[in-house]
């Protein structure tokens, strides 16, 4: 009977330390979540204080035009408008225009992500109170809602979301990621040296000039001059190519920087951002950034041609056909047929140009 009572007690005195233990358990397990809420709570702030640098501009739904059925048929993909301006204080955009227009798409499932340059001579419809005009026009008139709507009605797009900024300001980024390696051609080397003390003189920044073509280590200022040469074979349309190829570089040697190295490009380049995607999209973006990986960069149109008219224009012959190969090359959509307003659009220009496909 005693054995029993002892039995029985010993029973009481485990369930009493189980009870204790988990008790203690708990109140570990308690203080962790309050220990990770705490610095999650620092992080967030951290980053709120970042992203509060960047000047954030809202547009209206209403003013961002989108063809009938294209935000079904790309629902895949998110498409952001780079755009890269001609003045340094990108918060002040009237009258600048988009000197560089690079449509981001990222793939949302496979999270690879391609760059689409539009040449910024190139022949569209701006709408109806602008007309057939050259598309870099579309920022001075109307600013980034005209630009992105211009895109969307002229290219069957979805984007909604833009990005803008001052293209000397990748300058300071690349000298602060102590510069990043591109094969310069021989043909590019005297173009280069010819401007680089101007590029040096518009950003302020002291730069050398180059003693050999070949694969080398390009600082900021040589980077931006490399990427805006236009005056060698393929003109415009290769020079669209370096920019691409110096926005490459420079993304894939970000994400290899330690997080002080990043800290320090972010104090230095979010001020001169402007942009109409929210903090918490970005903060939302930030884990999913490593997993990007750039996998392809094409100019836009395809097929142009150069026609002088009351000025110099890059026309897309046709451009039904030219969106046609867009959505699916980069979109994947097989035998792609272009909206009734493209294809509207396409027969304005080549009536207006005599432009058709051979």
């Amino acid at each position: 009977m005693g054995s029993s009572k002892h039995s029985i007690n010993r029973t009481k005195n485990n369930r009493n330390i189980k009870r204790k233990k988990k008790k203690r358990l708990k109140k570990v397990l308690l203080i962790l979540l309050f220990l990770i809420l705490i610095i999650a709570g620092v992080i967030a702030g951290f980053i709120k204080s970042k992203l509060n640098k960047i000047e954030y501009v809202s547009i209206p739904l209403e003013d961002i035009n989108m063809n009938e059925g294209i935000a079904e048929s790309l629902k895949n993909y998110r498409n952001i408008a780079l755009l890269g301006v001609d003045t340094r204080d990108v918060t002040t955009n009237d009258g600048s225009r988009s000197d560089a227009i690079i449509i981001v798409s990222i793939n949302k499932e496979t999270k690879n992500v391609k760059l689409i340059s539009v040449y910024r001579d190139t022949y569209l419809d701006l709408g109806e109170k602008y007309g057939l005009d050259k598309v870099t026009h579309a920022h001075a008139y109307k600013g980034p809602a005209l630009t992105i709507s211009t895109l969307n009605k002229n290219l069957d797009l979805n984007i909604s979301e833009f990005v803008t900024v001052n293209f000397e300001v990748v300058a300071e980024i690349i000298d602060m990621m102590d510069g990043i390696q591109i094969d310069i051609k021989e043909s590019e080397l005297s173009q280069m040296n010819k401007y680089i003390l101007d590029t040096s003189k518009n950003t302020g920044i002291s730069s050398n000039k180059l003693t050999h073509s070949g694969v080398q280590t390009l600082d900021g200022v040589q980077a931006v001059t490399y990427s805006r040469i236009r005056k060698t074979a393929g003109g415009d349309y290769k020079r669209t190519e370096r920019m691409r190829t110096v926005l490459t570089e420079t993304f894939n040697k970000a994400k290899k920087m330690s997080i002080s190295d990043i800290n320090r490009i972010a104090d230095k380049i979010l001020p001169q951002i402007q942009t109409n995607i929210s903090q918490g999209e970005i903060i939302s973006l930030i884990p999913q950034i490593m997993s990007y990986n750039v996998q392809d960069s094409i100019g836009w149109p395809y097929d142009t041609k150069g026609k002088t008219m009351d000025r110099w224009y890059g026309i897309p012959v046709t451009l039904e056909s030219n969106v046609k190969q867009l959505h699916e090359e980069i979109f994947g959509q097989v035998d792609y047929n272009p909206t009734d307003t493209v294809k509207e659009i396409s027969t304005k220009i080549v009536n207006k140009t005599g432009y058709t496909a051979e």
